[in-house]
């Protein structure tokens, strides 16, 4: 009888095992399958609710539409923010989060010295997930309900990729350059000092440089390039920063509702051009003014970043950063999009763009 209830024992403790295995914190596709990497773009409310999305990650070879939308409790976000909902109920020992956005859920304004980014950083003592986008007020403050309706009306962009343990002490640096606006938190005091300091708002940079570029590398062994600036760096995230690492003529995609713009940048080695209008499959090309989404490509359309910033001279002065992936998939999904841009004043308004 003392053999029969060890080896029960072990037998249960197996499936508790292989059964926290499947609880990990990862990025999850619509059918709650893990997933390295995805990209969301969150449709803007025109010939629908606003809630319907695109949707890639490895296996789809470009963008498909969801037959979920952004607020289901089965579709993409919900899956992959199960983890912390889940945590909302019960406390559970080895898990940490931070929600950062400099337009919180429970607050109307942030000081411009904190930067101008929005995420989700999950993780546990194996895995974790950094998920970047552009929406104001997501996710809301502690409910089960995580999409605010505000988010329904423009276009959002959403990058999610699973880490392992280890690269979160990266994370925490790239968080403090852009001197992400903590929110809501809760992270143990055994994992990376790097991240608890970001999300108790008491860390910055002290020196020069005042950016960072590292590489990440994902669950899979995919590399992805972080770009970080802050404040004092004073310059433009694309044409001061990325452009000059990636060496190529870039196209950017930002909020077309801004004070102080920045034209399209042709006064440098690699030129700078603002995307103005963007057409997803077989939709209706939508204007800049009704997206809300922050992203780049490059003009071979072998690089692409998801942003945190617009090309606005205020945000100059202001922490942000970019997540960016060399894929030809990725960026040809993105080129493709691409219906009209702003060229610089001496060349033709409003040209189609051809060179991708």
């Amino acid at each position: 009888m003392a053999r029969y209830r060890t080896i029960m024992r072990f037998v249960l403790s197996v499936g508790i095992l292989f059964h926290g295995c499947d609880a990990d914190v990862k990025c999850r596709n619509d059918n709650g399958d893990e997933v390295d990497w995805y990209i969301l773009y969150k449709l803007p409310k025109v010939n629908d609710d606003g809630l319907s999305y695109a949707y890639m990650d490895d296996n789809t070879n470009g963008w498909q539409i969801s037959i979920e939308t952004i607020n289901s409790t089965s579709g993409t976000l919900a899956n992959t923010l199960k983890p912390l909902l889940d945590f909302y109920d019960r406390k559970t020992e080895g898990f940490g989060y931070m929600l950062y956005n400099d337009q919180p859920p429970n607050s109307n304004s942030v000081s411009a010295s904190f930067g101008h980014s929005k995420g989700v950083v999950m993780l546990d003592r194996e895995t974790g997930v950094w998920l970047s986008h552009s929406t104001p007020k997501f996710p809301t403050y502690r409910r089960k309900d995580f999409w605010p309706s505000s988010g329904n009306v423009n276009a959002q962009t959403f990058i999610c990729v699973t880490y392992p343990y280890d690269e979160f002490k990266k994370i925490g640096l790239q968080l403090m350059y852009i001197h992400a606006y903590s929110y809501d938190s809760d992270i143990p005091t055994t994992f990376h000092n790097d991240l608890r300091c970001v999300a108790q708002r008491s860390c910055y940079p002290r020196n020069e440089p005042w950016y960072s570029v590292t590489t990440l590398t994902s669950m899979r062994r995919r590399r992805f390039s972080s770009f970080a600036k802050y404040t004092r760096f004073r310059d433009d995230l694309y044409s001061g920063l990325i452009v000059n690492y990636l060496e190529q003529n870039l196209y950017v995609k930002s909020w077309g509702k801004l004070r102080r713009p920045l034209p399209s940048n042709c006064s440098i080695p690699h030129h700078v051009y603002n995307v103005n209008e963007v057409k997803i499959l077989r939709g209706e090309p939508f204007r800049d003014t009704v997206d809300h989404s922050k992203w780049c490509v490059t003009s071979g359309g072998d690089w692409a970043c998801i942003a945190d910033m617009n090309r606005e001279e205020s945000q100059m002065d202001r922490g942000g950063g970019a997540i960016c992936t060399n894929d030809t998939a990725v960026g040809k999904a993105f080129s493709t999009m691409i219906a009209t841009f702003r060229p610089c004043k001496r060349e033709r308004p409003y040209a189609l763009h051809r060179e991708l």
